[in-house]
């Protein structure tokens, strides 16, 4: 296709080969490089897919005219030097989470992408979901009523990282999914984050993220790489309905229910709201229809029409820059064995605009 853009795959780990795929067949996309250190890891990855070009030379792509992008799945630590140099060589750039190691390069990069007018977006990939995108559309249209909480649990027996700990790892992906769903984006007014070590590894394996939320809303995280059972579950609960997520149910991934608390709505002068009169709904569940598509195709081509028409993407650079302010201030939270952090000023930086970028 003529008018499809060229784009770089820069690593050839564990996240690279999904998004190269992705990038592969994708009717906007030409995969013109694979670029990775380890030519020969590359080099299978690009057999896998019908043969592509090979570099070890990140400035070998970054001065090829007909590379538009590039996605940046290395080590968090090194996103921040990459993703700088590309966009100073006028490169689009989609940054696999987290967007950097500090909020503070995080900053950078979206500056440096301003100034440069090139499109810089974070693959939060559970934002392109069906289950997820369904649950914004509940959310925006007003189903579930004001929220009042988002309590999300992401268990399994998983892999001690060497290099960070299970807040890092796994409290991202729900972060990501707050930010989506919530209007305005997740903008905690406080965080507070407590973590156990039991394997004596240096770093919490185990963890609970608590932050309180405009409105008087709460949202929750539990994470956790000892649990011999995955789970993968986000309910979030509004005044008018709550909405349930399990990932693991391919049959039913979405459920909502019509069921919840009331206050009475008259109480008489004087009466205190914790004396008025409760009452319990019990309505009907049901699960809306899902349209199954893989999230990474849907991710790639958001990232092309963001490029195309100057629109901003689900998941922008400001996007990867809230959730790891959430990140720093759970660490900051855990440092101080468990003081809850104010955060409003610090989310405060960030633009929280979900309006499309002029072109």
């Amino acid at each position: 296709m003529t008018n499809t853009l060229g784009v770089a795959v820069v690593g050839a780990g564990y996240w690279g080969p999904n998004l190269a795929r992705n990038f592969q067949y994708s009717r906007h996309w030409r995969l013109e490089t694979i670029c990775d250190l380890d030519t020969e890891r590359a080099s299978a990855l690009a057999a896998r897919l019908g043969g592509t070009a090979v570099t070890p030379s990140l400035d070998e792509v970054l001065a090829d005219p007909s590379i538009d992008a590039i996605a940046i799945a290395t080590p968090a630590r090194t996103h921040w030097a990459i993703a700088m140099a590309a966009i100073a060589a006028g490169k689009h750039v989609v940054v696999e989470k987290p967007l950097a190691d500090s909020s503070e390069r995080a900053q950078a990069m979206v500056a440096a992408a301003r100034d440069a007018g090139v499109v810089l977006m974070t693959d939060h990939t559970y934002c392109y979901t069906p289950a997820v995108l369904k649950m914004r559309e509940l959310i925006e249209a007003g189903d579930l009523g004001d929220i009042l909480y988002i309590d999300s649990v992401r268990i399994n027996l998983g892999i001690v990282q060497p290099d960070v700990d299970v807040f890092w790892d796994l409290a991202p992906h729900d972060l990501s999914i707050m930010d989506f769903l919530l209007p305005g984006g997740l903008q905690p007014l406080s965080v507070t984050a407590v973590g156990a070590d039991p394997l004596g590894t240096g770093k919490s394996c185990v963890g609970h993220l608590s932050m309180t939320l405009p409105n008087g809303a709460i949202g929750h995280a539990h994470v956790n790489w000892l649990s011999p059972t995955k789970i993968r579950q986000m309910v979030i609960g509004g005044s008018k309905r709550t909405v349930v997520w399990d990932d693991l149910n391919p049959q039913q991934r979405v459920s909502v229910y019509d069921r919840g608390v009331d206050l009475a709505t008259q109480a008489l002068d004087h009466v205190e709201r914790n004396s008025t009169l409760i009452s319990y709904r019990l309505g009907d569940t049901w699960a809306p229809a899902l349209q199954e598509r893989e999230a990474l195709d849907a991710m790639v081509e958001d990232f092309a029409e963001a490029i195309r028409t100057g629109s901003r993407p689900r998941t922008d650079g400001h996007a990867g820059l809230r959730v790891l302010s959430v990140l720093e201030a759970a660490r900051e939270s855990l440092a101080a064995r468990g003081d809850t952090v104010m955060t409003f000023g610090a989310q405060g930086r960030a633009e929280q605009s979900r309006e499309p970028v002029a072109s």
